[in-house]
């Protein structure tokens, strides 16, 4: 049951579609996906790594496609030969599925990689040079000065 209306927030802003259409996902948490589980971790101080359980899945059964900070990654299997021997217990889920990430400002795909029924997302931040931090120098009303030891000071220390 969804609890909250954000429509008339929509009427009376103007630039912030992006952010009311993620708080309406974090809202209607009732119809979230769960399939396939997938894990998000930290590989470095910028760098990322999501890691989605794709058993059964093969290469050509992937789709991954990024598009206006979103990463979606769709997974379709094609129609198999027919098999030898009848299934009698199907627990490897081998069903349609289509799993989205909103990516931040910056972040973009370093690559894909599929080991053992995980398919590996490697992901980078950007800074742009323009965002990034600066050191702003001091300058000061004369040129800088040198101060230099004479005798007497050479003398006491």
């Amino acid at each position: 049951m969804r609890q909250f209306d954000l429509a008339p927030l929509y009427r009376n802003t103007v630039g912030f579609d992006r952010l009311f259409s993620m708080l309406d996902q974090l809202v209607s948490v009732e119809g979230a996906p769960s399939y396939p589980p997938y894990n998000i971790e930290r590989t470095g101080e910028n760098a990322y790594r999501i890691s989605i359980a794709v058993a059964g899945f093969t290469d050509q059964d992937l789709t991954i496609e990024v598009k206006e900070n979103t990463l979606s990654v769709r997974g379709e299997r094609k129609a198999q030969d027919e098999r030898k021997s009848d299934v009698l217990y199907q627990g490897i889920a081998a069903r349609t599925f289509e799993r989205r990430f909103q990516l931040a400002d910056g972040v973009q795909v370093n690559g894909a990689k599929l080991e053992n029924g995980l398919l590996h997302l490697d992901l980078v931040r950007e800074i742009p040079e323009a965002k990034k931090p600066k050191l702003i120098p001091i300058a000061t009303n004369g040129a800088p000065r040198t101060i230099e030891a004479t005798s007497e000071t050479k003398q006491a220390a």
